[in-house]
């Protein structure tokens, strides 16, 4: 998935030497990029957090760069719409495509039919934000801690009806772990987007749900916030303890946003990509509106977000437990 860096081809040298091109006259050249504009193509709906990390983040680099970044909806089958296109893309650094875990890992474990390869098809840029889920419930429900709705699960195995954002989502996943960690079984109700699941369980369709923490601390007076997924306390919620700390051992569902583009990129375009990128996620306000929304800027090295991506399919795919 990780090109090496790109230098010029020897073709190329070949010319300069033989053309008297002076090298001054190829370093202008290069740094023309980009000279027209970018699209963001990401595979949410407007609305989400997705959608909002990515705005924040192209508004920064835009400015960087003094160009116009496009953000392109594409949402559907867990980001593997955008993923499809930006695949098709041509490798020159003006489709950038804002992906999931979804999109790069999940769907290679849970679906046959995907037209793309995740691990050929892009070269990573960095790694923007990570994120929590929410184990939530409506206000006025019996499960007032996630020790109740545990014991209510293993005594109605299957039964206790839990509410995502569709399967392969960051919510299907946290309840898989869930599932394997605890030793039980929930029911799941899949929905369409984080909007439909808030909607659920506050209507009592569904008793239990994994929606974003920024969805449910916009209606925290509404429900009831049992615990968060991630290892540490969620800076939007910081008074709900992680799953860990209420008692299911060794639990730890993390997401992230990143940044990618179609393989073959110049690595001198993805370098200053993710310059640009690490300086959108260091710049203050950013940071602070970033926080308000339950993200946490983790920038990174292209390399290391390779790495990450390594990691995380091995994980998944361990918790999900397909062949």
């Amino acid at each position: 998935m990780l090109n090496k860096i790109k230098c010029l081809p020897n073709i190329a040298i070949a010319a300069v030497v033989a053309g008297g091109i002076a090298p001054a006259a190829l370093g202008a050249a290069q740094e023309a990029y980009p000279n027209k504009p970018l699209r963001l193509i990401v595979g949410f709906p407007p609305g989400g957090n997705a959608n909002a990390a990515a705005r924040l983040v192209a508004m920064h680099m835009s400015k960087a760069m003094d160009a116009t970044i496009v953000v392109e909806n594409r949402s559907g089958a867990g980001g593997s719409i955008a993923a499809q296109i930006a695949s098709r893309a041509n490798a020159d650094g003006y489709t950038l495509l804002w992906s999931s875990p979804g999109a790069l890992i999940i769907n290679r474990i849970i679906e046959r039919d995907v037209s793309y390869d995740a691990d050929k098809a892009f070269d990573p840029v960095g790694q923007a934000f990570t994120f929590c889920n929410a184990l939530i419930v409506r206000g006025d429900s019996p499960l007032t801690t996630v020790a109740q709705l545990l014991a209510r699960a293993k005594a109605q195995p299957g039964q206790l009806q839990n509410g995502t954002q569709g399967v392969g989502s960051a919510g299907h996943l946290s309840a898989q772990m869930l599932q394997n960690l605890a030793g039980i079984s929930l029911g799941h109700i899949p929905y369409k987007g984080g909007s439909e699941v808030i909607t659920a369980i506050l209507g009592g369709e569904a008793p239990t749900a994994f929606s974003s923490t920024l969805a449910a601390a916009n209606v925290r007076s509404r429900l009831r916030v049992l615990a968060v997924t991630c290892a540490r306390r969620d800076p939007s919620l910081p008074d709900v303890p992680t799953l860990q700390e209420a008692g299911v051992k060794g639990y730890d569902a993390s997401f992230w946003f990143g940044m990618m583009v179609p393989a073959g990129t110049p690595g001198a375009i993805v370098q200053r990509l993710n310059k640009e990128l690490r300086s959108a996620l260091t710049d203050a306000e950013i940071t602070r509106v970033a926080i308000k929304q339950g993200l946490i800027p983790a920038p990174s090295s292209a390399r290391e977000f390779d790495a990450v991506i390594k990691a995380d399919y091995v994980r998944w795919k361990k918790i999900i437990g397909k062949p």
